[in-house]
């Protein structure tokens, strides 16, 4: 409950910081090497939008789009996850309530089976312009190919392995807290949720014991109503038996079970701690989605580099380290579009939101956010010799 009312609070800044930025969308006046001309660069919303969204933030990840479609002053038709759409009409209901006029935010609810269909036809309409997509990789890719028929704009943001590095300067209570709140959070099921931890061998041990003791303090299951209740069951029993394969996969080579590791009843899973853990195993190789942190010991910093950067997906990385020469150097050779230094939550409407290599094209949030809705246009006023 803590977590569902956070998550409105969080939906609901984004209408307000895009409501503001829509009063900031300059153009430009271009000074002209010629005399009888002027040069104007205006910016013009891109038309009817197509918003695709998750169920892990089915309130905040429509409003982060449409927020800053809406302050382009584009037209949105918004296709939730077929998991959770109620949260979709509630925010339509919302909509027509505050005044929003009718036919400018549209939600289209469809199931399982016909998602395929719908998602190509939001892809390929020759009224849409615009494509925002929040989800897995493998369907950001499918969306992209729909697309590129009609060559639309497009905003991607797709899966993450988010590596959590711990270095031996590290204050090592903060870099628990750190973890416990960027792995655990909706119980792991976030696109930037930490998922493979790097500790260094010096700080290794004293890290392991002191957050398997916060994990055993914090963190407890049970039903989303009572107020103790910090971690529920995962989205579906797929996602549960997902991780529960890659704990006895990475069990079956050689990883130590510290904390939980077993499947209970329907899709509960317990938090589950690693060590011994190796880059061959599946939970350092894959998206977890789910309450496991898989522990690594390294040795050097180019080799923690090294283990984080072998990834195709590039959306969010942490680290903790209180070496200032340090924090400049790994921040700018981690290859990720979002970096939290001594910091595991990072997400705020003011700052932009997005990856690199597999995991994205463009940003949501901050200033940047209102761009993906907008086509510059270039006006060359002449004639205007005396």
């Amino acid at each position: 409950m803590k977590e569902s009312l956070g998550e409105i609070a969080y939906s609901a800044s984004f209408l307000e910081w895009f409501s503001e930025e829509a009063r900031r969308v300059y153009g430009d006046i271009v000074p002209s090497a010629a005399k009888d001309r002027k040069i104007l660069l205006l910016k013009q919303p891109v038309g009817v939008a197509s918003i695709i969204t998750p169920w892990n933030f089915p309130s905040a990840m429509i409003t982060r789009k449409v927020g800053a479609a809406l302050g382009a002053g584009c037209t949105v038709v918004v296709k939730p996850a077929e998991d959770t759409p109620l949260s979709a009409l509630a925010l339509a209901e919302l909509a027509a309530q505050a005044g929003i006029p009718a036919g400018v935010f549209n939600v289209v609810p469809c199931s399982r089976e016909r998602t395929p269909a719908v998602g190509e036809v939001l892809c390929t309409d020759a009224l849409v312009g615009k494509v925002s997509f929040t989800g897995s990789t493998a369907t950001g890719k499918i969306l992209l190919k729909h697309a590129a028929g009609t060559v639309k704009r497009v905003s991607m943001e797709l899966g993450g392995h988010a590596p959590f590095i711990v270095f031996n300067s590290a204050d090592v209570d903060k870099a628990v807290a750190g973890a416990m709140a960027s792995k655990f959070r909706n119980s792991g099921q976030t696109c930037v949720c930490s998922n493979r931890f790097l500790v260094q061998s010096g700080i290794h041990d004293a890290f392991v014991e002191k957050l398997g003791k916060a994990m055993d303090a914090e963190l407890h299951l049970g039903h989303g109503s009572e107020p103790t209740t910090t971690q529920g069951p995962l989205i579906n029993v797929r996602a549960a038996e997902k991780v529960e394969h890659q704990i006895a996969d990475a069990v079956s080579q050689g990883a130590a079970v510290l904390r939980g590791g077993k499947r209970l009843q329907g899709s509960f899973m317990q938090p589950t701690l690693l060590a011994n853990v190796t880059t061959n195993m599946l939970c350092t190789r894959e998206e977890t989605f789910g309450p496991l942190i898989p522990v690594i010991k390294f040795n050097t910093e180019e080799e923690a580099l090294k283990i984080a950067n072998a990834s195709h997906v590039g959306l969010a990385g942490y680290f903790f380290s209180q070496d200032i020469k340090q924090i400049w150097r790994v921040a700018e050779r981690l290859e990720v579009g979002m970096v939290g230094v001594n910091e595991g939550l990072l997400s705020t409407p003011e700052a932009s939101f997005g990856g690199v290599k597999q995991s994205g094209l463009g940003r949501e949030g901050s200033k940047y956010g209102i761009e993906e809705y907008l086509d510059v246009k270039y006006m060359c006023f002449g004639g205007l010799a005396p």
